[in-house]
């Protein structure tokens, strides 16, 4: 069985933000030459996510209200975490609900996707760099 692995890195220039992060998945995926197998995404960040969902606008605003009324960034005293100098309570909660990780099957040399299926990173804590490792196994 062969094994590839590559850190994918990200800078968000606001606190929040959706990345399409299908495309540099799948140039792993061609650069692994792995054609059948398990390609695992996951953030190496505990305020971002990488989770699988449809790529339209309307659909990624409704995540950040539908976010934002389940864990506000503000105020800060809701959440004793921001008590440690720290202003992202928020965010490790937004990342639990969004999730760290996906994996999807490799047949024949691609993502086996459901239709509109995509891979994104969340970022709920940003404006600095941040990684996302893939690591694909298989033959």
């Amino acid at each position: 069985m062969k094994s590839f692995r590559k850190e994918l890195w990200f800078e968000i220039p606001s606190r929040r933000g959706f990345v399409n992060i299908t495309g540099e998945v799948e140039k792993c995926l061609k650069d692994s030459t792995i054609r059948e197998g398990l390609c695992l995404v996951n953030a190496m960040h505990i305020t971002a996510s990488v989770f699988i969902n449809d790529d339209e606008r309307g659909l990624h605003q409704d995540f950040e209200r539908w976010l934002e009324g389940l864990a506000p960034h503000e105020p800060l005293s809701l959440y004793l975490h921001n008590n440690t100098g720290e202003d992202n309570s928020d965010a490790h909660l937004k990342r639990t609900l969004m999730g760290r990780e996906v994996v999807v099957a490799v047949t024949e040399g691609k993502l086996d996707f459901g239709p509109w299926e995509r891979i994104f990173y969340g970022e709920f804590d940003g404006r600095r760099r941040k990684r996302v490792l893939v690591k694909i196994i298989g033959e």
